[in-house]
């Protein structure tokens, strides 16, 4: 099932008010004590689906269906939000849509407010090759961000090794940016895990996966990586840049 919604208008995942902000960090807290640094990925998705019935969402690159299958398995028909920036590879939204096709889950497509002409004529054509934090803001972080106002908590596929900024993600912890709980399922991890995982239960894959991007972002932003480096390193090539903002 899919659902096309721009940024600025999520649909409600639940009827009823949300809990507050300090309710929200309490259970990230207790979360965190009770799932420590190294639980397995189901517990961490099950106590995720039996603490935010209906106000979980989880966030999808498309790189691969992993999370949406975990999450899948024990929250049935959870949301899905996808950012679709206009500049994904044909093999992204290709996953996209055998997601939405093949998974009992809801995918909920995330628009920017300006789509890549308007952007254009407002800020210069092919923005990402002049202030790729800009075009990031605009086409990932403020969409999201808007998006996550109508749920208590998101899972992301965030995992430990993929980068130095990210060796000290936890598997539950309190997201100040977006007033909501962030849960990380895969944080410990390989990416040999990962595929694994994905052979053993039959989840799709983005093909670029195994064809030399280990991190598959935008396609003008996004180059292959040598073996053995970075697996982060082939994101926005030639700047310092090394996150989009959103998981900063």
């Amino acid at each position: 099932m899919t659902t096309h919604l721009p940024a600025s208008a999520p649909a409600p995942p639940a009827a009823g008010a949300l809990r507050s902000r300090e309710e929200l960090k309490e259970l990230a807290l207790a979360g965190a004590r009770e799932l420590g640094e190294s639980a397995p990925a189901l517990d961490v998705a099950q106590w995720a689906a039996q603490s935010f019935p209906g106000t979980l969402a989880v966030a999808c690159s498309m790189a691969d269906a992993v999370l949406p299958h975990l999450i899948a398995r024990v929250a049935p028909g959870v949301d899905v939000l996808f950012l679709d920036t206009g500049y994904h590879f044909p093999e992204t939204m290709g996953t996209r849509d055998a997601v939405a096709a093949t998974m009992d889950v809801r995918v909920v497509d995330i628009h920017p407010e300006l789509s890549v002409a308007e952007q254009d004529a407002r800020h210069g054509v092919d923005l990402w090759s002049r202030d790729p934090a800009a075009c990031c803001r605009m086409r990932k972080v403020e969409p999201l961000a808007r998006a996550l106002e109508g749920y208590e908590a998101w899972a992301t596929g965030v995992r430990r090794e993929e980068a130095p900024t990210r060796t000290g993600t936890p598997l539950v912890g309190w997201d100040e940016t977006h007033g909501i709980v962030k849960i990380n399922p895969l944080a410990a991890w390989s990416f040999e895990e990962l595929t694994d995982y994905a052979q053993q239960h039959g989840v799709v894959i983005n093909p670029l996966l195994y064809d030399g991007y280990p991190s598959i972002g935008c396609a003008p932003c996004t180059r292959r990586v040598a073996p053995g480096d970075d697996p982060r390193s082939g994101r926005w090539a030639g700047f310092t840049k090394t996150e989009c903002g959103i998981h900063l």
